[in-house]
């Protein structure tokens, strides 16, 4: 089968078939985007974390956890093109596999990353029209949300004792930017912080993933931030680079409404 070298998000070079037909995915966000881009006969292979589209949890194979891939069952399904992530996966499965496979990696820390990552994917599963579009709309959509936050000083909170955040350096954070708001958080990546820490945040965002913040760690996060609208949101929308960002641009006109 003819086969091409590319360049994926970490600058590795990669032998890919030109037509691939069986596709293992090892990212949630990115398997819903092979599901939006028409790919359902070619992914043969998901996470246990894949649960979008819900029928694809049931009918493909789950392959283990993003960070504790069953290596053997992936030989088993023998792909042609692996898809994974530098902060998702772990480096020593993906060497593993890369031994073995074709292993493409996104590496994605910002909006803008997310929009190449998706016309990426195109090219390598031969929808680059439908890949093209849909990165054009998310991206026009989003040149309408730049004043939801209206400049307003905002914690977003990933888990709960101890309290972690999203810091610099991350698709979360960039997404933050995008629609208005200023990240409090100096650090780079997840830092976790103490109650004590004086950060004034205007707006506390509590996100439904990893860790599921209920409304019993609204009070909680009031007590601590008084000043601060604290609410709920949906982690998915705020993390979930792909074709999930299409969701996420509606989600967002809805929450500048709070």
């Amino acid at each position: 089968m003819a086969s091409r070298i590319v360049i994926d998000q970490m600058g590795r070079r990669v032998e890919v078939s030109e037509n691939p037909l069986r596709i293992v995915s090892l990212v949630p966000s990115q398997t819903e985007l092979l599901a939006y881009l028409g790919l359902e006969n070619n992914v043969v292979g998901i996470t246990k974390f894949c649960i979008h589209p819900r029928e694809w949890y049931h009918t493909k194979r789950r392959i283990g956890g993003t960070k504790n891939l069953k290596i053997q069952e992936i030989i088993e399904l023998k792909p042609d093109l692996i898809i994974g992530n530098k902060e998702e996966n772990t480096k020593l499965d993906i060497e593993s596999l890369a031994d073995r496979f074709p292993v493409w990696m996104s590496d994605v820390n910002s909006v803008d990353d997310a929009l190449i990552m998706i016309k990426e994917i195109g090219e390598l599963t031969n929808t680059v029209q439908k890949a093209t579009k849909l990165s054009q709309e998310i991206n026009q959509n989003f040149q309408s949300l730049s004043r939801i936050g209206n400049n307003r000083k905002v914690l977003y909170c990933i888990w709960d004792d101890p309290t972690m955040t999203a810091g610099r350096e991350t698709y979360i954070h960039s997404i933050l930017s995008k629609i208005g708001f200023v990240n409090v958080i100096e650090q780079s990546r997840y830092p976790a912080i103490t109650a004590d820490i004086d950060l004034q945040p205007e707006v506390v965002l509590l996100s439904s993933e990893p860790f599921p913040f209920t409304d019993n760690h609204v009070k909680k996060y009031q007590n601590i931030f008084p000043n601060a609208d604290v609410q709920l949101v949906d982690g998915e929308m705020f993390s979930w680079y792909g074709s999930r960002m299409l969701e996420a641009t509606e989600y967002f006109q809805k929450l500048s409404t709070k």
